[in-house]
């Protein structure tokens, strides 16, 4: 998912002039009553959005190899479109073009169902054998109507930096490692280019989603969801199990992990240090626990019943998935940025390809809850050229992207907030929040959040977050 640590050439570049670190039970959704209130932005729902009671259900099968590199996986996908299609299209994000770098690749090996026609590659700018796997089904569905589809796959692991995938010594992580439904409610299916840059190009919707984890007996599973005890074989191997109701996607980390855990108000945090590393999980927690917390003051109640954070080998970032963050860096900042990504693109989500700014605008902009950046440094960050509200395909470099959609994205928000009033634009975040919970939010979306705040419509207007067709009529 989303890399918020920037790969270091472009930290060390953007040192001067970057805004900041540039990378249901519980606390469930609750349903949003019919009635509205008002605050200083306009109507707002009077409790969070409920997810769609027809949204897809996943079970994921992972087996991690002796050799540490391979997995090979089974998904089962339960799809119920809210729209008519003749097909299923899933999304290889481990064959993009910077993720195959560093020799990861996701095959599958074959598809079954009762509807099932045939399967095959597209290519989408990806690396052999393609970035999406299209499922023809022998009849269209109608929407409201469900099929079951079942996926074989092969993934493979490599090495180097910070990668959704990868492995280092004692330990093997992957995100996004299987076939990922790049469905969009109300709109269809997501057929977006890969993108060479660093960022993402994914939109899939949240499903209720269940995960198991062969691993090497030796080793701890640390992954997306609620995790059950593991079961003991007598092959020198655990399943480990979880379950996420609300998962856009899931990541996996596998090593030797000395955990801690604890509770923030509801909310179950396990972290976890590979062993020999020097590092306190204790610590870990308490710093996530900060993060949550400042967080929750800002943006209201936690997404999950459950945060995971597997600290992995220093390798200059973190990347975020629903209710679990693979941290790979000391900064505490990434750290908040990657939290602050379970409501801007966790439970908030957005089309990755189309609309970056609207999770990693909003991450980075979350960083100052636990830290003000100075005014100079806003005020030039907000300076650089670029629109914030650009795709993917119109950013000609990282560095390019980073300045505008992190930084002067980021910028952007603080000043529409410095203009608009702490208080009022707070409210109208929360409003934001509620009212486009578990769905792909637009920035049509955010404008009429905030709707009754002129001031900051117009800053976002002026950075190229919002375009005149996004404002409310």
């Amino acid at each position: 998912m989303r890399r918020s640590g920037l790969p270091l050439p472009l930290a060390a570049a953007l040192s001067a002039g970057a805004l900041l670190t540039a990378g249901c039970t519980g606390p469930a959704p609750v349903a949003a009553a019919p009635a509205t209130t008002t605050s200083a932005a306009g109507a707002c729902p009077a409790g969070r959005a409920a997810p769609d009671p027809d949204r897809s259900v996943v079970d994921l099968a992972f087996s991690l190899g002796a050799d540490r590199r391979t997995v090979t996986g089974t998904e089962t996908v339960v799809f119920t479109p809210d729209l008519p299609t003749g097909e299923l299209v899933f999304r290889l994000v481990p064959n993009g073009p910077d993720t195959t770098a560093a020799g990861n690749q996701l095959t599958v090996d074959a598809v079954r169902g009762t509807d099932v026609r045939a399967g095959g590659y597209e290519d989408a700018g990806a690396a052999a054998p393609g970035g999406r796997y299209v499922v023809a089904l022998t009849r269209p569905l109608a929407a409201g109507e469900a099929t079951e589809v079942t996926l074989d796959f092969t993934l493979r692991l490599g090495g180097g930096g910070l990668e959704r995938l990868g492995t280092a010594p004692g330990v093997s992580w992957w995100g996004s490692g299987a076939p990922l439904l790049a469905w969009e409610p109300g709109v269809g299916w997501a057929r977006a280019p890969f993108s060479p840059l660093t960022g993402e190009t994914a939109s899939s919707p949240v499903s209720d989603t269940t995960v198991s984890v062969e691993a090497p007996a030796e080793l701890t599973v640390l992954m997306t969801g609620d995790q059950a005890e593991p079961t003991r074989d007598t092959g020198g191997r655990r399943t480990w199990t979880s379950h996420e109701p609300l998962a856009r996607d899931v990541s996996v980390a596998v090593g030797a992990f000395t955990t801690a855990e604890t509770d923030v108000d509801g909310v179950r945090v396990t972290t976890g240090v590979l062993r020999g590393s020097g590092r306190d999980p204790a610590r870990l927690a308490r710093t996530t626990t900060a993060a949550l917390e400042a967080l929750t003051d800002r943006f209201g109640p936690f997404p999950y019943a459950t945060l995971t954070v597997p600290w992995l080998p220093d390798l200059g970032g973190g990347i975020e998935y629903p209710s679990s963050v693979l941290l790979a860096s000391a900064d505490d900042q990434v750290l908040v940025h990657e939290v602050a990504h379970m409501w801007f693109y966790g439970m908030v989500g957005n089309d990755q390809f189309r609309d970056p700014w609207l999770d990693e605008s909003f991450a980075s902009y979350a960083e100052s809850v636990t830290r003000d950046p100075p005014p100079a440094r806003v005020a030039r960050a907000l300076a650089v050229s670029g629109d914030v509200g650009g795709s993917m395909a119109d950013f000609p470099d990282d560095r390019r992207y980073v300045e505008a959609v992190y930084a002067k994205g980021a910028a952007a928000l603080l000043t529409a907030r410095d203009r608009a009033g702490a208080g009022a634009f707070d409210a109208a975040l929360r409003c934001l929040v509620d009212a486009t919970a578990w769905t792909t939010a637009t920035p049509a979306d955010v404008a009429a959040a905030l709707a009754g705040l002129p001031a900051a419509l117009a800053v976002l207007q002026d950075a190229g977050a919002l375009e005149a067709d996004d404002l409310p009529r």
